[in-house]
């Protein structure tokens, strides 16, 4: 009960956290940056080492290519947004594209997932995603100042509260995949749309939408590399290394990104 308080308030801490951060981050670097803080694993990650407290190396190993699954999930989640959001409501927006990634995740579980087939299919999603996305990819300057009230934070917390509950106390009856599934249920990006969204306008908000395609990619290796030694070396190193290759995923696209800007 200890474990579950510490991993509760964990998971509060980092969502709220980040989605604050990033908020800030857009607001005054614009979406590329935003995106990239976006990205983190903050409510997902939290929620595997809430898992990792309860089952063994085996169930985190399994687990993780569920959440490779939904890390594919989660770029169908971000584009359906990032259309949606031009022209729409936030409720509509945002509410369509959850319903769209609950399909997803259920159509997942009619088959046999293995590490190679959950690879294959980021292989595929991502890059006609991101391609989809391009024409969203305005707005890159952001001057709108963006508020956060107690009521936000609230209201977050709540919600991520909810839903690591659902997650740790369901993950023995519904077994590693799906556990690793909803743990990526993308509740974080999801408040960090609400923020942008209300505060400076779907277009902005789909910016960022559009722009986190690409740095969910080293979320989907952090993923791989959590799956692949997850029981050679441990937990709790492949969890490090998975999210050391996730961080410099999003430096190396950062780093490129500078380089072209002096290019040009």
């Amino acid at each position: 009960m200890t474990m579950l308080l510490i991993g509760l308030l964990l998971k509060i801490a980092m969502t709220v956290t980040i989605v604050v951060a990033a908020s800030v981050v857009v607001e005054r670097s614009g979406p590329f940056t935003g995106s990239l803080i976006a990205s983190l694993p903050t409510a997902g990650g939290a929620a595997m080492i809430i898992l990792a407290w309860e089952h063994p190396p085996e169930f985190i190993a399994a687990s993780a290519v569920g959440s490779l699954v939904s890390n594919a999930v989660c770029a169908i989640f971000a584009l359906s947004y990032a259309a949606l959001a031009q022209r729409r409501s936030l409720p509509v927006s945002l509410g369509g594209a959850f319903l769209l990634w609950f399909c997803a995740a259920a159509l997942s579980r009619l088959v046999d997932w293995s590490a190679a087939t959950a690879v294959l299919l980021n292989v595929v999603v991502y890059p006609a995603a991101i391609l989809a996305g391009t024409r969203f990819r305005g707005n890159e300057t952001v001057r709108a100042r963006v508020k956060m009230t107690a009521i936000d934070l609230a209201w977050r917390a709540g919600v991520v509260t909810l839903c690591v509950i659902i997650v740790t106390a369901a993950s023995t009856a519904i077994g590693s995949f799906a556990s690793g599934l909803f743990a990526f249920f993308p509740v974080a990006m999801g408040s960090f749309f609400v923020i942008l969204h209300s505060r400076l306008g779907g277009p902005a908000a789909a910016s960022v939408a559009a722009h986190v395609l690409t740095p969910l990619i080293g979320l989907g290796l952090s993923l791989l590399v959590v799956h692949l030694l997850a029981e050679p070396i441990g937990v709790w190193w492949s969890y490090a290394l998975g999210l050391s290759v996730g961080i410099g995923w999003n430096a190396l696209l950062w780093g490129l990104r500078q380089w072209r800007r002096r290019a040009t």
